[in-house]
């Protein structure tokens, strides 16, 4: 019987402390993140015609996919990423099946887990991760994995 109050006790104890600690980590805004299970609706609006945006996905092994974004009129620039947004520049926010899967820095990116059929969407984001919208509306392309 005592083995058994002991055991309750650190339950009591373990999960009482384990709360205490780990609460701070979380105590954060996340409103000025784009990171996976951050806040993802602040926009950023682009001003003059947005940047035309094309994806083309081919096979790379197993369920891994090679994605090309063609983002003309857009510069990719991770040497500024969680600096104030510049006009027509930042990275790329990826998605498969509508899970966050990566950020991109650039227009190539290898991409595991994305079977033929998957939807890969991709949005344009501002150095502050804010998504560049146009109309109020994402800078974003879709496509289907063959």
């Amino acid at each position: 019987m005592r083995s058994i109050i002991l055991f309750a006790i650190g339950i009591v104890f373990g999960t009482g402390f384990g709360y205490i600690l780990g609460a701070p980590m979380d105590g954060h805004d996340h409103a000025g993140h784009a990171d996976i299970g951050h806040d993802r609706t602040m926009v950023t609006q682009w001003d003059g015609p947005a940047p035309m945006l094309a994806l083309t996905v081919s096979a790379d092994t197993g369920d891994a996919q090679t994605l090309f974004i063609d983002a003309s009129g857009f510069v990719f620039t991770p040497q500024t990423v969680n600096s104030a947004p510049v006009a027509g520049t930042g990275h790329a926010h990826v998605y498969v099946n509508g899970v966050k899967v990566a950020r991109a820095y650039s227009a190539w990116l290898h991409l595991e887990n994305a079977p033929s059929g998957s939807t890969v969407r991709v949005t344009l984001h501002a150095n502050d991760h804010t998504a560049w919208a146009r109309n109020a509306t994402p800078i974003a392309a879709e496509i289907t994995v063959p």
